[in-house]
């Protein structure tokens, strides 16, 4: 709230005003709390603090700080306390104004749950201390109530009122709960309740967004909610512990609640693992949204690489994981990417590596990319190359190959971190095992009891044996083993084993059967195993069934056994094994592993080659079975769905698809049928064509000489998949542009050898791989290859400075005396500045100076500088010379003089003067302008510029008329200089003309001199003539400055006629008459007859004939403004906007000719915008006209 105290405020002066305001704080107690504040306002504000329940004068606990450098007030709370919650009040004042800011301090008590709760159990008020406790719905661990069977956490109901519903059924699954229909009709009732709740604190509740890792190592959940008071306090709380947090100061401390507009985002800082866990955001005492935070313990073995790929390329980044992880998260430039068009995002089968695959890359994919798991992450690069072979404005074709990957064999550490896992996994399991086995140290063992290893050794183990590779392992001679074809299969007991029990005289099973797969045509057999010699009965499918037809029993000691010799279909069924009161049973199931059709494998193992670019189909018919699953895999690893894969499963075959084929989709493809008899497998291969890789660099030079050069490379890791059959080598010399083809080597030879050089001349190469499909990408050699050994030439002589300004020094030198035999092509100048180490080049060693002379212009006035030279051959630049002698860049020391002035200048009466003088002086000279050796009248102003002075009259009179001196002096001497300004206008008319003969044949001219003759020195008068015979007006005298003129050839019989004119240096007069001279020379006078003549005066006020126009013209636009203005004498003419004078304003261009007043302005300003006026003043009076002149935006 701001209060001024005054109505109107001088110019230049303000109220006080906060630019930045303080923000509200929620801290935990014992912390420290401050507020910031910056105000303005002239003069400076004085701020003070206050609270609303209390005063802030004691210093131990309030202080006021100001930093005059950031302009920031700060009030501190060191130490805070529960007593100092209260909302705050920041004033500042002056002279003209108040302002006033209030901010809220929210204090989080440490252990209030307890404290709080026996105060409040002590003093109840309105009923109880609920609604003074803020406590979460789910409850810290410590205070959480031993749980009953069947009940749920309260997280699993917290986590449902804030999910999505396509999470419902993993947090089903995590919390075990299988009844959805119980569930959602109770997640609906509390749905209700719960809106009901937040409705009496929330309008609105949207984007609910679960807590999760971002790229820079923060986890954050978002929440758009429209409180309906704004000043409702937030909790947050973690496993239902509230948690401090701050809005100001979210950057710096663990944990902060940031306000976007209507959405509210919580982030947490530095993740730890102990970071992980339940997290609530409550309004009052409504909770509004929950998320889980789970931080699995996990690193990464191998980080991602950076990755230089080339435009139209797949760029590739993979790392490897310590812990196994179904999915990780990705992340370019900050935001996270999913599976698609442009990436690709892969999983090996064991879930250690892990690869995303930029594909077509562009130059705007460029950027760092991050991979996070948990909260370890790490990041690298993506440096996309422009393809210089594209054509200018087109687009490049698509490249077939992948660049990047770790370097490292995935697969090798990948393996061993499996093994290293599964060999810790066994060791848990044997340690967990011999943990249940172990006897309670009061138990002591009973006659009659078995334990685990009591169980008889030849109890079998059913075991699925692996397609396509034959084994031969230890098992017990009664195990029945079944062979078909190349497949073998382990077909035998799966025993269930009953834990230990007491002796007894009753039958009981210490081995039962279990379910087993059979193949068929092999052999089999069911064992039970008792604790005593007794007899038993077989059962089939409920019925008893006897020896005989393949089916033998036999018993020895305690074990029955049940045996087929040669499993048949009708043997499958449920078989019951029967002991007294005592029974077990399994299930038998005959049948045969997957097989191919002979000539459908043939077909199939035929391997596949395919251009790059082009579809690549597998198909595998076979025959329908229940309980088959197919599966796909490319060199080792299973093939997915998606991407540019397509996988089609129908219940008779098979088809794998590979879209626009690219070399990495080239390898060993496999499918693999698989039931519970056993897995079937077929092999083939895919060959994908396309054009060879660039070869492998570095470019080595094998030998050069001053005729020749010799260079070696590497062939490509990629040959397409073709032969190279050719080589085709490319040459570029230092400094120009243009590649020049070569030739080629065959594809067996990897150097070339290069005859056409010049010595010390510099070559770039590029080698291209070609194979049948065409040219590949080229190796460019890194540096540029000189031809023969570099001479370089010696230095020049220390250059020397010529002549020397503020912004040229020029200055010349003298070759080398020893060029060492190689031709001087030109010169390079490096400089100096003072107090530097660093020489910097003012031309490129390609661009050599070809004279000894140079005139370097790159300077700063004022700086010093010292140059030295360097010659350039063929081989390059020499050895720099000595360096110059210091040199300052700026002007010698000069007496001041005067560029080409003019010594006499006119000026119409009532126009403004300009008289410039260009000069030249260092140091610049002081200048002094006199009149008529005396000082300046205070209307004539001199304005000064560096090497010009202008010496300004506005409405000059011709009393200024007079000799202008101007005088530039400085420390070498002075020089001055005189200008005859004249002040001057169209003279008038001379006077009577009066004509005598006093000779035959000669008239003198005799007239009154004009009126300006006294003012004017300059003027002089003109004679011309008429006579009766040509009547043309003729010139008979000019630049006469007497009043007397003898006109000669004056002819009888002829009339003649004379105008006399005075003339000055603006014009000429009105003419003169004289009397008619002639033929009516001599005739009598006419009487007047009382009709006397007068003179006639042309003396009037002045008047406005054309008046100013209205303008508007738009911002930067020309103006020209005119207007016609009459009387006598002339009048002196004025231009006033807003009434005050423009006359001597150089931004204006102000005329008066012959009474037509106009006005320019070159750009119009918003500034020139208002009211002008013309008033022209002469003896008689005054006249004026004005219009306004509007500038649009």
């Amino acid at each position: 709230m701001i209060t001024q105290f005054i109505e109107m405020l001088p110019e230049g002066r303000s109220h006080p005003d906060f630019t930045r305001k303080p923000i509200a704080l929620t801290i935990q107690e014992g912390k420290f709390a401050f507020f910031k504040a910056i105000v303005t306002g002239d003069p400076q504000p004085t701020v003070h603090w206050s609270r609303n329940n209390g005063d802030v004068s004691d210093t131990s606990k309030y202080q006021s700080k100001y930093d005059a450098n950031s302009n920031e007030h700060t009030f501190e709370m060191p130490n805070v306390t529960a007593a100092q919650a209260d909302t705050y009040k920041c004033f500042a004042t002056n002279e003209f104004g108040q302002a006033m800011v209030t901010v809220v301090l929210n204090v989080i008590e440490v252990g209030y749950k307890k404290n709080k709760a026996q105060q409040n159990a002590i003093e109840p008020i309105n009923g109880g201390f609920k609604k003074f406790l803020r406590k979460s719905k789910v409850r810290p661990k410590s205070e959480q109530a031993e749980k009953k069977d069947g009940e749920l956490d309260p997280k699993f109901w917290e986590l449902l009122l804030s999910a999505d519903k396509k999470d419902y059924e993993r947090i089903c699954a995590e919390y075990g709960v299988t009844d959805f229909r119980w569930m959602l009709k109770k997640l609906n009732e509390m749905k209700k309740e719960r809106e009901e709740e937040q409705a009496e604190f929330v309008k609105n509740i949207s984007n609910l967004r679960p807590i999760r890792v971002n790229a820079d190592g923060t986890a954050s959940f978002e929440i758009d909610m429209d409180l309906i008071e704004q000043s409702s306090t937030i909790y947050l709380y973690k496993d239902g512990e509230m948690i401090p947090y701050t809005k100001e100061l979210g950057d710096m401390t663990k944990h902060s609640l940031r306000r976007v507009g209507r959405k509210y985002i919580f982030s947490i800082r530095d993740l730890m693992p102990e970071d992980g866990g339940f997290y609530q955001l409550d309004v009052a005492n409504v909770n509004i949204f929950s998320t889980d935070l789970k931080i699995p313990m996990v690193d990464f073995l191998v980080k991602i690489q950076e990755v230089k790929a080339m435009e139209r390329e797949d760029a590739i980044f993979e790392c490897v994981l310590s812990t196994p992880l179904a999915r990780i998260s990705w992340f370019g430039k900050n935001l996270p990417l999913e599976q698609g068009d442009k990436y690709d995002i892969e999983v090996s089968e064991d879930k250690l590596i892990h690869r995303l695959v930029v594909k077509d890359c562009m130059v705007v994919d460029k950027g760092i990319y991050s991979a996070t798991a948990g909260i370890k992450s790490c990041n690298a690069w993506l440096i996309v190359e422009a393809d210089k072979d594209a054509g200018k404005g087109k687009k490049s074709m698509r490249k077939t190959t992948r660049a990047g990957g770790s370097g490292m064999d995935l697969q090798k550490v990948a393996q061993e971190q499996h093994e290293k896992l599964e060999k810790q996994k066994e060791e848990l399991k044997e340690q967990i095992k011999a943990a249940e086995e172990a006897p309670l140290p009061s138990e002591t063992p009973k006659p009659g009891n078995k334990k685990m290893e009591d169980v008889p050794s030849d109890t079998a183990v059913a075991e699925e044996g692996d397609s396509g590779n034959k084994k031969t392992e230890d098992v017990p001679s009664d195990t029945a083993v079944a062979e078909a074809g190349d497949i073998e299969h382990e077909c035998t007991r799966v025993n269930v084993e009953p834990a230990p029990v007491a002796a007894t005289d009753e039958p009981v099973i210490t081995c039962g059967l279990s379910n087993i797969y059979c193949l068929r045509g092999k052999s089999a057999e069911l064992k039970v195993t008792m604790n005593m010699d007794c007899d038993g009965t077989w059962f089939k499918d409920g019925e008893p069934i006897a020896a005989g037809a393949g089916i033998g029993m036999s018993k020895k000691s305690t074990s029955h056994m049940l045996t087929f010799e040669n499993c048949r279909d009708e043997d499958s069924g449920l078989y019951r094994f029967v002991s007294g009161d005592q029974s077990t049973q399994g299930k038998v199931t005959v049948g045969d592993v997957p097989e191919f059709d002979p000539d459908d494998l043939h077909k199939f193992c035929k391997p596949l080659t395919v251009r790059v670019g082009h579809n690549a189909t597998f198909k595998m018919p076979f025959a329908p079975q229940e309980s088959l699953t197919v599966n796909w895999s490319k060199n080792g690893s299973e093939v997915k769905d998606g991407g540019g894969v397509k996988i089609v499963k129908e219940p008779n075959h098979s088809r794998l698809l590979f879209k626009d084929c690219l070399r990495a989709d080239m390898g060993e493809i496999k499918i693999h049928l698989k039931n519970p008899f056993g897995t079937a497998e077929a092999t083939s291969q895919l060959f994908v064509l396309d054009r060879p890789g660039p070869p492998e660099g570095p470019v080595e030079t094998l030998d050069t000489t001053s005729s020749l050069i010799e260079i070696k490379w590497k062939p490509p890791k990629d040959d397409g998949g073709c032969p190279i059959t050719n080589y085709n080598i490319e040459r570029q010399q230092a400094g120009h542009n243009l590649w020049t083809k070569l030739g080629h080597v065959s594809g067996d030879k990897t150097t070339f050898r290069d005859r056409n050089v010049t010595h010390g001349k510099k070559y770039s190469y590029r080698i291209y791989a070609e194979n049948s499909e065409g040219l590949g990408d080229f190796l460019e050699t890194a540096d540029s290859i000189m031809a023969g050994i570099m001479i370089l030439s010696g230095p020049p002589s220390a250059p020397k400075v010529v002549s020397a300004s503020k912004t040229c020094i020029t200055l010349t030198w003298t070759p080398p005396e020893d060029d060492r035999g190689v031709p001087i092509i030109g010169y390079q100048v490096e400089k100096r500045k003072k107090d530097t180490n660093q020489w910097v080049s003012l031309n490129a060693v390609n661009e050599p100076i070809e004279d000894a002379n140079y005139a370097v212009k790159d300077i700063t006035e004022g700086a010093e500088y010292e140059f030295r030279v360097l010659a350039i051959n063929e081989s390059g630049a020499g050895d720099p010379s000595p360096p110059s002698a210091m040199v300052c860049a700026k002007n010698p020391n000069m007496r001041p003089y005067f560029k080409d002035p003019e010594d006499f200048v006119v000026i119409r009466a009532g126009n403004s003067a300009r008289v410039k003088i260009l000069y030249e002086a260092e140091p610049p000279p002081e200048i002094t302008w006199l009149k008529d050796d005396e000082a300046l009248p205070p209307w004539v102003k001199v304005i000064n510029s560096e090497g010009m002075s202008q010496l300004v009259i506005h409405s000059s009179k011709r009393s200024d008329s007079a000799s202008y001196t101007i005088v530039a002096k400085n420390s070498v001497g002075q020089a001055s200089f005189d200008v005859e300004v004249r002040v001057t206008d169209e003279p008038k008319s001379p006077g009577p003309v009066e004509l005598e003969q006093t000779v035959h044949g000669k008239v003198v001219i005799t007239w009154a001199p004009s009126p300006d003759e006294e003012l004017d020195d300059r003027l002089y008068y003109r004679v011309t003539q008429r006579d009766s015979n040509t009547r043309v007006w003729k010139i008979v005298a000019d630049r006469l400055f007497t009043h007397t003129h003898t006109v000669t050839n004056i002819l009888p019989g002829r009339e003649y006629h004379f105008r006399i004119f005075a003339k000055n240096d603006m014009g000429v007069s009105e003419p003169s008459q004289s009397p008619t001279w002639g033929i009516n020379g001599n005739r009598v006078p006419i009487p007047h007859k009382g009709i006397n003549s007068m003179n006639i005066s042309f003396e009037r006020p002045p008047s406005i004939l054309v008046p100013l126009k209205l303008h508007a013209p738009p911002k930067g636009y020309q103006v020209y403004m005119t207007c016609a203005v009459r009387g006598f004498p002339t009048p002196s003419v004025s231009w006033f906007l807003n009434d005050q004078c423009i006359n001597s304003d150089k931004n204006y261009y102000i005329t008066n000719s012959f009474g037509v007043c106009c006005m320019y302005i070159l750009r119009v300003r918003p500034k020139d915008s208002g009211e002008y006026k013309v008033v022209a003043i002469n003896s008689f009076g005054k006249a004026e006209c004005s219009t306004k002149l509007i500038v649009r935006d």
